[in-house]
C-alpha cells in the first residue's frame, strides 16, 4: 500500500486514575499500538476538572467542557472515564449522535442504561464498548463474546469488586474484625469514604449485570439483580467456613435454569480447594462454564490506572481496525444479534437452590437441637453437617451445613428457628456454592 491511512484521533472524557492511565499507555506503547492498527492514534482533546500531576499532556488541548469534546468535529472516538449516570448518559448520546465511537470505563452507565445506549448506537452505526467496565484488565467481555462464542455458557461466577475482596482476605488472613479492615481500606484508598457501592455488592451486582447478558444474550437488567452485601460477615463466620474447607467470597453468581436466569450477589462459601476461592487481595477472577470448552478462569487486577487503561485501551485498538474496513456491520454490544436477545425472565431469590451454611446461638440446654433438626426434616431440608462449639456463656453457637434447597423453603425453616423459645437472635446463613465443573 502506497498511502497512509490517517491517524485517528480520541478525546478523553475525565481525567482521573483511568484517564491519566490510558493516556499514559497511549504514550508509551504507541508504536507497539500502531503496529498492531495499521494507523496512528492521537489524544486530540481531554477534558479534565483538574490537572493530573502523573501526566504530561504536551500540547493536547484541553478543556473543562466534556460536551465540548462531543461536539468537537475532529475527534473520531470518545472515551468516557467520568462515571456515574449523569451527566456520563448524555455526554455518551451526544457522541454518539455526533458519529462518534465511545469507549466507556462505566459499570453503572452500561448496567443501568445500556439497552437504550446500544440501541442508539447500532441506529448511528457506531461501536460502543465497555470492556474496562468490569473487572479492570481482565478482557472477560472479549472472551465470552468471542474466544467463547461456541459455547452455551452454562453459569459464570466472579470475584468482581477487589475492596470487598480485599476485606473478606484481611479477615479471614489475620481474624480481624470488618470494621476494623474497612477502616484500613479506605486508609489505603481501596475503598471510598463512602463505601456502600463496594461492600453492600451494588458493584458487582453492575458488572454482573452486564456478563449475564453477554453469556446468555438477554436484556441488560440490573434492577432484577440481587444484591446482599458482606457487612455483616463476622471474624468467627470465616473462620468456622474455614475449619468446614470453605472460603468465603463476595460473589457474583449468574447461571441458566430452565424455570429462568440466576442472578445475585452475596457472601459465599466456596470449597477451599477452588481456585476461584483462592483469589485474594484486590485481584478479580471470573470463572466461566461453557457446554463445550467446561470451566475457564480469568483472573488479574481489577481496578488501577494501567490495568483499566489496557482495557481502554483494547476496546480502541478494535473500534481502529473496524474504521479501517469502513465497514456497515459491526458486532452486536451484547455478542447476540439484537433481534435474538432472549426474554428469559430472571428468577426471583425464592426459588433458586442452593446449599445454606447456618450459625444458630442456642441456650445450653437438651433437646434444642433436636428441635431445630425436626423444623429442617420438616421442611425437607437435609443435612450435610453439623457442629456445636464450646461455650463460654449460656448461649451456645451451633453451626449447620446444608445440602441444596429452595431458598423459599430456607426462608420459611428459618422464620420457624427464629421463634423457637430457646433461640437468641437472628440466625445467620450464607449460601454455599460448589462450583463443580
Amino acid at each position: 500500500m502506497g498511502f497512509t491511512l490517517k491517524p485517528v484521533r480520541v478525546g478523553i472524557c475525565g481525567f482521573g486514575t483511568v484517564g491519566g492511565g490510558t493516556f499514559n499507555v497511549l504514550e508509551r506503547n504507541s508504536k507497539e499500538i500502531t503496529r498492531r492498527t495499521g494507523r496512528a492514534i492521537v489524544v486530540e482533546q481531554i477534558a479534565q476538572r483538574r490537572p493530573n500531576i502523573n501526566c504530561d499532556t504536551g500540547d493536547t488541548s484541553i478543556t473543562d467542557d466534556i460536551f465540548a469534546v462531543a461536539n468537537n468535529p475532529n475527534v473520531d472516538v470518545l472515551i468516557e472515564l467520568i462515571g456515574g449516570h449523569e451527566p456520563a448518559k448524555e455526554l455518551v448520546l451526544t457522541a454518539i449522535r455526533n458519529g462518534k465511537h465511545v469507549v466507556t470505563a462505566n459499570k453503572a452507565l452500561i448496567a443501568v442504561h445500556g439497552n437504550e445506549i446500544f440501541e442508539a448506537a447500532a441506529k448511528h452505526n457506531v461501536v460502543v464498548a465497555y470492556e474496562a467496565a468490569i473487572a479492570g484488565g481482565i478482557p472477560i467481555v472479549k472472551a465470552m463474546r468471542e474466544g467463547l462464542a461456541a459455547n452455551s455458557i452454562d453459569w459464570l461466577a466472579g470475584i468482581i469488586n477487589g475492596t470487598g475482596n480485599f476485606i473478606l482476605t484481611e479477615m479471614r488472613d489475620k481474624g480481624r474484625a470488618f470494621a476494623d479492615v474497612l477502616q484500613e481500606a479506605q486508609e489505603l484508598g481501596y475503598a471510598e469514604a463512602d463505601p456502600t457501592f463496594d461492600v453492600e455488592g451494588i458493584d458487582a451486582a453492575h458488572k454482573l449485570t452486564i456478563l449475564s447478558s453477554v453469556a446468555f444474550g438477554i436484556p441488560l437488567q440490573f434492577d432484577q439483580c440481587y444484591t446482599e452485601g458482606i457487612s455483616k460477615i463476622s471474624a468467627q463466620d470465616v473462620a468456622n467456613a474455614e475449619s468446614l474447607g470453605f472460603r468465603i467470597k463476595h460473589l457474583g453468581l449468574t447461571r441458566r435454569t430452565p424455570e429462568g436466569i440466576e442472578l445475585r450477589v452475596h457472601p459465599t462459601l466456596i470449597p477451599e480447594k477452588r481456585l476461584i476461592a483462592n483469589v485474594n487481595g484486590v485481584m478479580n477472577a471470573v470463572l466461566v462454564e461453557g457446554d463445550a470448552v467446561g470451566p475457564t478462569m480469568y483472573y488479574g487486577a481489577g481496578a488501577g490506572a494501567e490495568p483499566t487503561a489496557s482495557s481502554v485501551i483494547a476496546d480502541l485498538v478494535d473500534i481502529v481496525r473496524d474504521m479501517s474496513l469502513d465497514q456497515t456491520v459491526r458486532m452486536p454490544s451484547l455478542g447476540f444479534s439484537p433481534e435474538t436477545m432472549s426474554d428469559s425472565p430472571i428468577l426471583p431469590m425464592e426459588k433458586v437452590v442452593t446449599a445454606f451454611y447456618m450459625r444458630i446461638n442456642v441456650s445450653e440446654k437438651p433437646g434444642v437441637l433436636a428441635q431445630i433438626t425436626q423444623i429442617l426434616g420438616d421442611a425437607g431440608i437435609s443435612i450435610e453437617a453439623i457442629r456445636q462449639h464450646t461455650h463460654v456463656s449460656a448461649q451456645v453457637p451451633v453451626i449447620i451445613l446444608t445440602r441444596p434447597v429452595v431458598e423459599g423453603h430456607m426462608n420459611s425453616a428459618i422464620a420457624a428457628i427464629e421463634a423457637l423459645a430457646d433461640v437468641s437472635g437472628e440466625v445467620t446463613r450464607i449460601r454455599v456454592e460448589n462450583l463443580g465443573g
